[in-house]
């Protein structure tokens, strides 16, 4: 019996540690070949030996249970690297068929505090970094589709995050580099659907090296799978690289602790008319004063209330 991802390769960013690593080694026992991208080079063990890279580990891990992967350890933020990394994976092993963005950092302070590098740093690994692999992936599609005048197999995940949801005060940065990546991927969805493309985004929820302050107030349990365990979002992640996602395109899911939400776009609350050509401020005044006179002061276009969700007991 074969398995959902014979014959697929796929690309995963940030998959030295923690969600990424989850994400790869899930994509390879599906049987997918999977490069590792992790930024960075071999360090030094204990005695002062060289040592292989995350990347390296991951890939050596998949080899050893018998799958196929390649290490790579370029910075996915950087427009030729990106390139490079898309290019191995093709010379590697023949194709490219799925694309998992998660490559991230944080660098958390108030908006009044923030400085610029603390700034430029996050929405160039985050945002510029999913578009980067993005943008070579597409090519790559593309060029495949018009050779043989038909859809081709393609599958991106992208991350984004519950901070973008619900709007982190201590994280504008990052916020808005997730929500920037949602408004990537549905552009993307839309583009690269009539080539046999989908592009979907998760938030996952995570405890990883990268989320452990955020998390520190979160015990682990003594038994049982942690409910921020990465082992919660891989199989997510598997599925939508799979051919029985086929029709899951353009969409945001929510998903850790065994739970997975379904985000509904955003509707339109309220439309109000110009009684003339158009609106003066006498006019604005009111009907828009009233209107949000009668609406809770907290209420936002935040989601929130997503940070609530959990898997029912």
């Amino acid at each position: 019996m074969s398995l959902p991802l014979d014959g697929l390769t796929a690309i995963v960013t940030g998959a030295g540690r923690g969600l990424g690593r989850a994400e790869a080694l899930e994509l390879a026992r599906l049987g997918a070949a999977v490069v590792v991208n992790d930024f960075g080079q071999p360090g030094r063990d204990g005695s002062g030996e060289a040592s292989a890279g995350p990347a390296q580990q991951v890939a050596d891990e998949i080899v050893a249970s018998g799958g196929r992967a390649l290490a790579h350890t370029g910075d996915v933020a950087d427009f030729p690297q990106a390139r490079e990394l898309v290019e191995s994976a093709v010379a590697e092993f023949g194709r490219l068929d799925i694309l998992v963005n998660n490559a991230g950092i944080l660098r958390d302070r108030m908006v009044f505090s923030m400085t610029e590098g603390e700034w430029d740093a996050v929405i160039r690994v985050h945002l510029k970094g999913h578009f980067n692999t993005t943008h070579f992936a597409a090519a790559h599609w593309r060029e495949r589709a018009k050779a043989s005048g038909a859809p081709v197999y393609g599958r991106i995940v992208n991350t984004s995050s519950e901070a973008f949801l619900a709007g982190s005060a201590g994280q504008p940065n990052y916020a808005a580099a997730k929500g920037g990546i949602v408004g990537l991927t549905t552009s993307t969805a839309l583009a690269l659907a009539k080539y046999g493309v989908t592009a979907n985004v998760i938030c996952p929820r995570a405890r990883t090296r990268m989320t452990e302050d955020v998390f520190a107030g979160f015990e682990q349990p003594t038994e049982g799978l942690d409910p921020l365990a990465p082992e919660h979002v891989a199989p997510l992640v598997g599925y939508l690289a799979s051919p029985a996602a086929a029709r899951v395109n353009g969409q945001l899911l929510v998903v850790h602790g065994g739970m997975i939400a379904i985000v509904e776009r955003p509707r339109v609350r309220e439309k109000f008319d110009s009684k003339q050509e158009t609106f003066s401020y006498d006019e604005l005044d009111a009907v828009l004063t009233p209107h949000y006179a009668g609406r809770p002061v907290e209420e936002t276009f935040a989601a929130a209330e997503v940070l609530a969700l959990k898997r029912a007991t």
